[in-house]
């Protein structure tokens, strides 16, 4: 991890939708280059701070910065800006079915850099052979499993090199050992290219391998964040629960 300035800082964050109230008062700090991980159960605001962090959503009150910049306080052409900057695995993977692996991991490249066709060609090659679907990339999503799709889309999140990766439940949907294969990724990718990563899941036996922090979320708020160990160990009853759930207490 960097000592440098935070990648991703919460201040005081507040979300609301209609009268529901879905964060109250998160603060939050993210170094750049640590893999940290966002547990807890369903339906406690993990997606929308997923979400806010990279400025799909914004705060009803409070601040948040990526990468230095206020995402509320930015012009729609600075925010497309900085959203060069990351890279977004959703849940589903969000393949075009219509196009190839290889067209959908290169659609940030055609699109939004308009790079020439030899190029982007050559990117798009290096992207999936480093999610281990070199051979992959003139198939359809209808003709892959779910865990090639996940890795496509993985490729597809890290094909413009960006300094932030943002995981919504990279696991979902896939057997336990493609699971570990997305996990491996993760933690591959992300240290080998200096990424700071976000990652939203259920899946906490897969991040409790390779986080560098896990924050615990419910009822709007944090009640622990803490390194692997530390979470293992937790004294906070919220927490203890969600561990005995998953047969995972005090074990690493």
């Amino acid at each position: 991890m960097s000592s440098e300035r935070p990648a991703i800082v919460f201040e005081g964050v507040h979300k609301r939708f209609g009268p529901r109230q879905v964060l109250g008062g998160v603060d939050l700090a993210i170094a750049q280059g640590e893999i940290f991980a966002i547990i807890g159960p369903s339906g406690t605001g993990k997606s929308v701070t997923l979400k806010l962090a990279s400025g799909q959503l914004f705060p009803t009150s409070g601040t948040v910065r990526l990468l230095g910049e206020d995402l509320a306080g930015l012009s729609s052409r600075a925010l497309a800006r900085l959203r060069r900057r990351v890279g977004y695995l959703f849940q589903s993977g969000a393949l075009l079915g219509w196009k190839t692996l290889a067209e959908n991991v290169a659609l940030p490249l055609a699109e939004r850099d308009r790079l020439p066709p030899d190029q982007v060609e050559g990117r798009v090659q290096a992207a999936l052979g480093e999610v281990g679907l070199a051979d992959a990339g003139e198939l359809y999503p209808a003709e892959v499993s779910g865990g090639m799709v996940k890795r496509a889309a993985f490729a597809r999140a890290i094909i413009e090199d960006p300094e932030v990766l943002f995981f919504d439940e990279p696991t979902s949907g896939l057997d336990p050992v493609m699971a570990r294969t997305i996990d491996n990724l993760i933690a591959q990718v992300g240290r080998a290219r200096g990424a700071t990563c976000v990652v939203v899941t259920h899946d906490l036996a897969g991040v409790l391998r390779y986080a560098d922090r896990i924050g615990f979320l419910k009822g709007g708020r944090f009640l622990q964040v803490a390194d692997p160990e530390t979470i293992l160990r937790s004294p906070v009853p919220e927490v203890r629960a969600f561990l005995e759930a998953q047969h995972l207490e005090a074990r690493l």
